[in-house]
């Protein structure tokens, strides 16, 4: 019997464990390995996945849009492994419950102000071990701004990286009609 040299020596590319060294993170990878390992919930695998990403792929989410995720679904709990924000376009905050690793010190005061709570993960683990009546959430990846810029070239419409917008900048060759042609 012969190895199988196209499988030799294939490294799993997906991370394993969080690269931030922070304490509390670290004490929360423990916790949901134990709870993906022991529950055969998906729910805690995803957190657990979700833990480990980086800030890029940890999009912050609005209470706006929390909200709007959470309309007509009475009693459920909002899980984003993130950041959550405020928005001050959301004129009246509903009561919502809301687990989450970071949140801003407005939005949290107008989530508790509208008889709502804050929750992290170690109580969510307490109260819903394996993600019953939960709600898992997660923001926009490509609203970045240097999402913007990418993928330029002839016929792309990405945005350029331009000191100002007026005449005097990249309105030249290839930009106006008027001076050869435009793209």
């Amino acid at each position: 019997m012969g190895i199988d040299i196209k499988k030799h020596h294939v490294r799993n590319k997906n991370r394993q464990a969080p690269k931030s060294e922070d304490v509390y993170l670290l004490l929360l990878v423990k916790l949901y390995r134990f709870l993906a390992r022991r529950t055969d919930s998906a729910f805690n695998k995803v957190v657990l996945k979700r833990l480990f990403m980086s800030r890029i792929n940890r999009p912050p989410m609005s209470i706006s849009r929390i909200a709007r995720n959470l309309a007509g679904k009475q009693g459920k709990t909002a899980v984003v492994v993130g950041t959550v924000t405020d928005d001050i376009r959301l004129l009246e905050v509903p009561k919502l419950s809301i687990a989450c690793l970071r949140i801003t010190k407005t939005a949290k005061a107008r989530v508790v102000k509208a008889g709502g709570e804050v929750i992290t993960f170690d109580q969510l683990a307490l109260r819903a071990p394996t993600g019953a009546n939960t709600v898992l959430l997660r923001g926009k990846k490509n609203t970045r701004e240097a999402v913007k810029h990418f993928g330029m070239g002839p016929g792309a419409h990405a945005k350029p990286y331009v000191q100002s917008k007026g005449r005097k900048f990249e309105k030249a060759r290839g930009r106006r009609a008027s001076r050869g042609f435009k793209v």
